[in-house]
């Protein structure tokens, strides 16, 4: 009779696997609240003490840890040693394991949970019986995933349990170690305040697998963190539209990035390429839009648009007009919903916008490795500015320099955004020198930039950006400062009446 060593926090599906393992001639073996479940069913089990001769002890903290355990699992059914020695230390053979891992995860997110739970929410011996069955998973069959029971069960059944199965499914455990590890791991680094430890070790959930990535050719899918913040798309949901594709996914996560700037006031951000193309805030969500609308409405066609407040029906009678991709929101009204899911290919995602998470961390994959560095959550107030020219800005420039200084850090390298009265009105972005991304935006805000202001994502390292804003009429500008030309572009701002602040941050966003 070949045997299975059961222990499962997931307790899904469990009785009727167990009961087809018994109908197969397994023996089966289980321990705590998972034997019980069992027995309770009528399903013969043995308790774990009863193999290996010692008492589940330490609140179950030790009962798998046993040679009578180990040696059952580890032992090669083609090595004469390894059979000769269990013969002598009378260790049987265990032919399967059946376990998932205490909740750690779960344990995590309940609201309020003590340190002391967080603790004995690791799990030792699970993962230390799914690694040494995983090892050996030539004679033993490891199972950490409720929904591969019934596959396994018809392969019994049909004799064709073989190796390459059992490997996947040994794969199949290492990864699920992995990941809990990474978890656990993730959790002591936030304890003992270690930004950037010796080894760092991260993991991801799949969510799904998408169409295709940045291009047709490409294959892409798409991961999670674990444990999700709120404002993340992986926490959202899709009301209406055909799946998400991967330049959805990082076009509408810029807008997110974007969005969370702004507070206080209704906020529209219009996205296209991972860059903003219009900005929009206001006391009502209708002309936010309008306003994130009226900035470009040219590069907005097949964009995507976030909004922080809930879609109404004026607002949802102007989206509808324009091929948007994305429309996310905290809700969408009955109206709004009517009017927009008439547009067939239009997705519609909803998503809490109450209660952001800031990302500690960015990475970025490079040939052979990959970057970590702080995610770019700098933030700059009226007190933080330094006004270095003759002319101070006026209260309403102070308002406006903030807006597009928020916005600017969102924009690729080299960026400039010019904006007034709660709106962008030009954007230039990904420029190889900094003055014809000054142009691109210009030329873009059309007859719009007279009053207007300037922001810069860095320094200008001479006075050529400052003198087309100038000739634009542009009254106030705000960047990082540092260069050593610095008081040139000072000197044509005082010449022109131009009032200039830094913030002593830059934004590069390559």
């Amino acid at each position: 009779m070949k045997r299975a060593l059961i222990s499962v926090s997931d307790k899904q599906n469990i009785i009727e696997f167990a009961k087809g393992l018994v109908e197969l001639d397994y023996e089966i073996i289980s321990t705590g609240g998972t034997l019980s479940k069992i027995q309770e069913a009528g399903i013969p089990a043995k308790a774990i003490d009863e193999v290996t001769g010692f008492p589940e002890i330490m609140d179950g903290r030790v009962k798998t840890l046993h040679p009578f355990v180990h040696g059952g699992l580890l032992a090669k059914r083609s090595n004469p040693d390894h059979m000769n020695q269990m013969k002598e230390n009378n260790i049987e053979p265990i032919d399967m394991v059946v376990v998932n891992l205490y909740p750690f995860k779960q344990t995590l997110e309940k609201e309020g949970v003590s340190k002391e739970e967080i603790i004995e929410n690791i799990d030792i011996g699970g993962p230390t019986m799914l690694r040494s069955a995983a090892k050996n998973f030539e004679d033993v069959t490891v199972i950490v995933d409720p929904q591969d029971y019934d596959d396994i069960l018809t392969s019994l059944k049909e004799n064709t349990l073989d190796f390459v199965k059992r490997q996947k499914l040994a794969a199949k455990v290492f990864r699920h170690t992995a990941n809990y590890d990474a978890m656990i791991a993730e959790y002591f680094m936030g304890e003992t305040n270690e930004e950037f430890p010796e080894t760092y070790t991260v993991t991801y959930e799949k969510v799904q697998d998408l169409r295709y990535g940045e291009n047709p050719h490409q294959k892409a899918a798409f991961y999670k963190r674990p444990i999700v913040n709120t404002m993340s798309l992986a926490a959202a949901k899709q009301l209406h539209g055909k799946e998400l594709s991967y330049n959805n996914i990082q076009d509408a996560n810029a807008a997110l990035e974007i969005l969370a700037e702004y507070d206080g006031q209704a906020v529209a951000v219009a996205v296209k390429h991972m860059n903003p193309c219009g900005i929009g805030v206001a006391d009502s969500i209708s002309d936010a839009f309008n306003r994130a609308f009226a900035a470009d409405p040219i590069s907005i066609f097949g964009g995507i648009v976030a909004l922080n407040e809930e879609v109404d029906s004026p607002t949802a009678e102007k989206l509808s007009e324009i091929f948007l991709e994305i429309v996310i929101a905290p809700s969408f009204s009955e109206k709004a919903l009517e009017i927009l899911t008439k547009k067939k290919n239009i997705r519609l995602l909803e998503l809490p916008m109450n209660d952001t998470e800031v990302v500690s961390h960015k990475l970025t994959s490079v040939n052979g490795g990959v970057l970590i560095q702080d995610q770019d959550n700098g933030k700059v107030e009226v007190d933080n500015l330094k006004v270095v020219t003759k002319r101070q800005p006026t209260e309403q420039e102070l308002h406006d320099l903030l807006f597009a200084w928020k916005a600017v850090k969102h924009v690729k390298s080299n960026a400039i955004v010019l904006a007034k009265d709660g709106q962008t009105i030009g954007v230039g972005a990904g420029q190889m020198n900094r003055v014809g991304s000054a142009k691109i935006a210009i030329e873009q805000a059309g007859g719009k930039t007279k009053g207007s202001v300037m922001s810069s994502d860095a320094f200008f390292p001479m006075p050529d950006t400052v003198e087309e804003a100038v000739k634009a009429g542009v009254t106030a500008i705000i960047q990082p400062g540092g260069s050593i030309r610095d008081q040139d572009s000072i000197d044509v701002c005082d010449e022109h009446g131009i009032a200039m602040v830094y913030t002593g941050m830059r934004h590069f966003k390559h």
